[in-house]
């Protein structure tokens, strides 16, 4: 399949295989694909947590309103963004700018002083809502690399944070979770596998200025 095609294919599962479980490879690629998403200013404040523990999964169901896809599925992906947000993150990025590509500073400085005064600047609370619009950048990205891979998913907001929050121990890394991917293979007898996709035209939501 080409990509149009790939992304055709894709749909929100409703239910998945419970025998089909995800390679190390398949997971390794989708850890790849999270890594390599694009972040505001390429600062990667995000953590992805990867879960294959049945109990863990049947637990954090009755904080998803019980939706089963949680636990059926190969694994759950968690994408969680910084409680807290420092100009600490900054140092780290310049430092591994300069271990990876040799850059002066007096390059880099101009543009870690500008940086480093943005966040000060900010709330707490404004840098989570930064970060955590950069997790739908990476669901975005999870999900266009899960149609070209064949690997179905399910795409969550309708979950409670606090709760996994407390299930998984995120405080204690600092983290808060925003969006949950469970994935893994469409069962045959999902009722949603060969539901015509429903979109609007293109022209509908694509406008061009030539």
């Amino acid at each position: 399949m080409n990509i149009v095609d790939s992304l055709k294919w894709r749909y929100a599962v409703k239910k998945f295989d419970t025998e089909k479980q995800l390679s190390k490879n398949q997971i390794n690629t989708l850890k790849e694909a999270f890594n390599l998403t694009a972040t505001s200013y390429g600062l990667q404040p995000l953590k992805l947590l990867v879960i294959k523990n049945k109990n863990i999964q049947k637990e954090l169901v009755l904080h998803s309103w019980n939706q089963p896809q949680v636990l059926e599925a190969s694994h759950l992906l968690v994408i969680c963004a910084p409680k807290n947000y420092t100009s600490e993150e900054v140092q780290k990025y310049f430092e591994l700018v300069q271990k990876i590509r040799n850059t002066p500073d007096a390059v880099i400085n101009p543009f870690k002083e500008f940086l480093t005064k943005e966040i000060e600047q900010k709330t707490q609370e404004e840098l989570f809502l930064w970060n955590k619009n950069q997790a739908y950048l990476a669901l975005g990205n999870l999900l266009t690399v899960c149609a070209l891979e064949k690997i179905d998913a399910c795409p969550m907001e309708g979950f409670i944070p606090a709760e996994y929050d407390k299930v998984l121990n995120l405080e204690a890394q600092n983290l808060k979770s925003v969006l949950a991917l469970p994935v893994g293979f469409r069962a045959n007898d999902d009722y949603m596998k060969d539901l015509a996709k429903v979109r609007k035209e293109t022209k509908e939501t694509v406008i061009e200025i030539n």
